[in-house]
């Protein structure tokens, strides 16, 4: 007929729920339901009742190596580990060489620190993923601390144990005794179990203390890409005068140096994009690095580029391993400072990494045993002269994608740096230090690309973006140590504001439900006249409390006592001298002159007290209209319900400033209900509750809270109905 089609719409059916309870306020609901009562147990008591299960568990975990090894599986985990380990070992030779020039050191040093580091963390750690060894930010943060006090111009620093040492040795004993001190501080915090400590590390600040650290590192490295002699400097903006020094001689660039680094970041960029985008189909990732360093190490040795180009290059690399030495306890109090940012920092990239490959390989890491394990591999490599070692990124990808099960894998590649270093490290004597410099620059690329968390965080989280960018041009500008103690404070005070100015909100009720929600948000919503929720989302402390006491009911109710007060001295004056008399109205004024206020404020503690009618012939409406020109603020609130279930603590102030709101509140009339579990216990505990302040006002739930309200205030209105559907004060449904 032409009409158009009926349009059937779906209603989805909502699954309803109906419960019948009594209503409950907190004293109601405890003399009805009896609690547990928990005792805490002492640490006497955990030692009184250790049994020998206990003590071998305990053992265990000291040693995780034994709990991963009981159940290795030998047929099909063992060529994964040594494909893993043989690729990872080539990796590390490579990065510690090249690390060993970011911590102006020798680069045979480097070796050293992917063997010891990596032989302590087998039997002490608990990730089986991560590649021990040297990672560029921490070898940045040695090599500032190594130029402060060696530096390349100039005399050291005036430190016993120097005489008598080159360079070259005063600096490896400063590197030694700085990583031991960090090993200690490593391992203190282990055995103290504070390990959380580094939840204080957001990744928004250490994504921006690792972009200001790969400013720093590629910056270091163009006097080796451009072939130039720079000194090590150090300190706040030392980044700003190494480019200057770079620059004024940068006529003297060395070309064969730049082409040859050129090319080796070129052909290593592009293998690795090769290595991401086929990495499903690629059974190893190229190890493009160590063909390249091969290459040129045959170059430059066929072609003698130290005599006939000037090119710098690694040069005699001692076979063997050097003695053991302890550290300088001098050199100690110079680098306190120092050390424990460098332990935070290598502690928290090293356990984020291996969280990582924990969660995706569903096994678990402790994070104080992780202390406990860096800690002694600082402590034992330091002994033998290697340097700050943690994890790199990189390093440990090629560990875990390679097919590596277990730490074998990383024990396997000590191996074959300790096969280099004992006999084959001849080979990479003419391997150039631009080489070394160009390796480190293009594994830079996925430090310097978090830049692009900045738009993101500025659309998403401003305080947050704010850390960011803080953090990484503190650390740019002020050096690491600095940044990371500049952004850490920036961190840290953004917490503090989020929590003394939370988003606070007004709830109303969703007609028809027991929900409640901001008032804002909504249209259908009930709010009987008279009354207010008011909720507070965060915990209540000395910083905040006076924020809350002034957000509470849009007045000042300790002003409104005052008048209160100071209205019945004028009123009993008024009485006293006959000028205003009993009427079945209400108090009339008799006299016709002008009538002052009083203004005595002689004893101000006399106004703060609540509002005494014992002497009057009636009691006064304050929302009326008082007579003789007395004005008092209207308060339009009758009740308060204050929902503290978000409310996670207390402490003594916000007791104290609390407990004074409420009887202000109280004293004016506000009848004030509150929501909160939580903190029931510690408010009995410190004896919060007194006269004015009782037990009585702390309600299970908000619409506990309402319903004693409308009980004690019925309101009568066409908005009511769907609120007391169902509903009677002995017991109601919903």
């Amino acid at each position: 007929t032409g009409a158009a089609p009926l349009i059937e719409k779906k209603r989805v059916k909502m699954k309803q729920y109906v419960v019948t309870r009594p209503l409950y306020s907190e004293d109601a609901f405890a003399d009805e339901h009896e609690k547990i009562h928990r005792h805490h147990k002492t640490l006497r008591h955990h030692v009184k009742h250790c049994d020998l299960k206990r003590a071998k568990n305990a053992a265990l975990s000291l040693l995780p190596f034994i709990g991963w090894m009981r159940i290795y599986q030998l047929k099909e985990w063992l060529l994964s580990d040594i494909v893993s380990g043989v690729s990872t070992g080539l990796v590390a030779v490579l990065q510690g060489l090249a690390y060993s020039l970011l911590a102006s050191l020798p680069p045979w040093y480097g070796l050293f620190t992917a063997f010891f580091p990596v032989i302590v963390y087998f039997f002490l750690g608990t990730s089986r993923h991560i590649s021990v060894g040297a990672f560029p930010v921490l070898s940045l943060m040695v090599g500032a601390v190594v130029t402060r006090l060696v530096p390349d111009e100039g005399p050291p620093v005036n430190i016993t144990g120097f005489e008598g040492l080159t360079i070259d040795e005063q600096r490896v004993m400063v590197a030694a005794s700085v990583t031991f001190l960090m090993g200690i501080m490593q391992l203190a915090m282990g055995l103290l179990q504070v390990g959380f400590i580094v939840m204080y590390l957001s990744d928004t600040l250490v994504s921006g203390f690792t972009t200001a650290a790969a400013v720093h590192i590629l910056v270091s490295q163009l006097k080796f890409v451009l072939g130039l002699v720079v000194p090590g400097l150090s300190g706040p903006l030392s980044i700003v005068y190494t480019l200057e020094k770079i620059f004024v001689q940068i006529e003297k660039t060395n070309v064969c140096d730049l082409v040859t680094s050129i090319l080796i970041m070129v052909v290593v960029f592009i293998v690795k994009e090769i290595n991401d985008r086929y990495k499903a189909k690629l059974p190893v990732p190229i190890p493009i690095e160590v063909i390249m360093t091969v290459i040129a190490c045959g170059v430059s040795y066929a072609f003698n580029f130290r005599v006939n180009y000037k090119v710098d290059v690694v040069g005699r690399i001692p076979v063997g391993y050097e003695s053991p030495m302890g550290p300088n306890m001098q050199i100690f109090g110079q680098t306190a400072v120092e050390a424990f940012p460098m332990a935070i920092v290598g502690f928290a990239v090293a356990f984020s990494v291996a969280k990582v490959y924990s969660v995706k390989h569903d096994y678990i890491i402790d994070g104080n045993q992780e202390l406990i394990a860096f800690g002694a591999s600082n402590i034992i490599g330091a002994a033998f002269k290697s340097f700050a070692a943690s994890t790199a990124l990189s390093r440990s990808a090629v560990q875990e994608s390679t097919g590596g099960k277990t730490q074998i894998a990383g024990l396997l590649s000590a191996l074959i740096v300790m096969v280099v270093t004992l006999a084959i490290g001849f080979l990479l004597e003419p391997l150039p230090k631009s080489v070394l410099g160009a390796v480190v620059i293009v594994n830079l690329k996925g430090m310097l690309m978090q830049i692009r968390e900045v738009p993101y965080l500025w659309r998403r989280d401003r305080p947050d973006c704010v850390v960011w960018v803080v953090t990484c041009l503190a650390s740019i500008l002020l050096g690491l140590d600095l940044g990371l103690a500049v952004g850490l404070g920036i961190e840290l005070l953004t917490v503090v504001f989020r929590a003394q100015f939370p988003r606070c909100s007004v709830l109303a009720n969703i007609t028809g439900t027991d929900i409640y929600k901001d008032r804002k948000d909504y249209m259908s919503i009930y709010e009987p006249e008279g009354v207010k929720i008011f909720r507070i989302p965060s915990p209540i402390f000395f910083a905040n409390i006076d924020f809350f006491r002034g957000k509470l009911v849009g007045f000042n109710p300790l002003r409104v006592l005052r008048k209160r007060n100071k209205a019945l001295r004028t009123i009993r004056k008024l009485l006293k001298k006959g000028e205003l008399q009993m009427t079945s109205k209400g108090l009339l004024l008799i006299s016709s002159g002008p009538i002052e206020e009083s203004e005595d404020e002689s004893n101000m503690e006399e106004l703060d007290q609540p509002t005494d009618f014992k002497d009057l012939p009636v009691q006064v409406n304050w929302n009326s209209e008082l007579p003789a020109n007395i004005h008092v603020p209207r308060v339009d609130v009758h009740s308060l319900i204050l929902d503290f279930s978000a409310v996670s603590f207390l402490d003594i102030s916000a007791l104290k400033g609390l407990k004074a709101a409420l009887k202000e509140l109280i004293r004016v009339e506000v009848e004030v209900y509150i929501v909160a579990s939580y903190i029931l216990k510690k408010l009995h505990s410190c004896m919060f509750f007194d006269d004015e302040v009782k037990s009585s006002m702390f309600f299970l739930t908000l619409h506990d809270a309402m319903l004693h309200i409308l009980e004690k205030h019925p309101v009568d209105s066409e908005n009511t109905k769907g609120f007391y559907r169902n509903v009677n004060f002995d017991v109601f449904y919903v």
